[in-house]
């Protein structure tokens, strides 16, 4: 009989903590989210000047970087329930029929239609020397004199994370300066936004179905 095993031991994560992505060899990821650039409206040396500063951002890292592009079905519920709302409050017999016509529209048109928003991502690396191995060194201490060395063993992981996270950060710095000067804005992501970022990434089923579901919902509403 084969045994089943637990999801968790198939994700790499071991712990997010601080804006910080710790996986299991102790290497640590930090997820950097750049706004959007339409290239194609730009002028022909506008173009040229982006190419450069993109061709030296590149040149200037000396760590690799993953840029990471997420589709999604965009969800527009809010969108319709605050329509739903100026309709409702219009006294203008007429702004409100026409709201209402909007509304209708959108409502068609998304239910035929799947409305895809984009969201980039780069994930900066670190993968900081002697963390595991101070680690190793604290176990040891910790089986020998037991449970006294806890509150020392977390006191001391806790300063290497700290020290590692600056060095994480000044990474992540330079990837947002080298943005920057593209004209491109970034912002790293904080604890809670990982945590939604991989469940959406670990569980695209859950939010394919939250889609499906509301597209049903739409075209139900449509009919009547």
């Amino acid at each position: 009989m084969i045994s089943s095993k637990p999801t968790q031991q198939f994700v790499p994560i071991k712990e997010v903590r601080d804006g910080v992505v710790i996986l299991r060899d102790n290497s640590m990821r930090m997820v950097v989210m750049a706004s959007s650039l339409n290239f194609a409206l730009r002028s022909e040396d506008e173009q040229t000047a982006i190419i450069m500063q993109y061709q030296n951002f590149l040149n200037s890292l000396d760590f690799p970087v993953q840029i990471f592009i997420e589709s999604s079905k965009l969800d527009i519920t809010p969108y319709l329930n605050m329509l739903s709302d100026i309709e409702r409050e219009q006294p203008n017999e007429l702004l409100k029929v026409q709201t209402r016509e909007y509304s209708e529209f959108i409502k068609n048109f998304v239910s035929t239609t799947d409305i895809v928003s984009k969201s980039f991502y780069l994930v900066v690396p670190y993968s900081p020397s002697g963390f595991a191995s101070a680690s190793g060194v604290l176990d040891s201490v910790m089986g020998i004199f037991g449970k006294k060395k806890d509150a020392k063993k977390t006191k001391s992981e806790d300063e290497l994370f700290n020290e590692n996270k600056v060095q994480l950060q000044q990474r992540a710095d330079v990837v947002s300066g080298g943005l920057s000067s593209m004209g491109i804005r970034s912002v790293p992501l904080n604890t809670e936004e990982l945590i939604e970022l991989y469940f959406r990434l670990f569980n695209p089923g859950e939010i394919d179905k939250s889609v499906a579901k509301q597209n049903v919902n739409l075209k139900n509403q449509n009919g009547k």
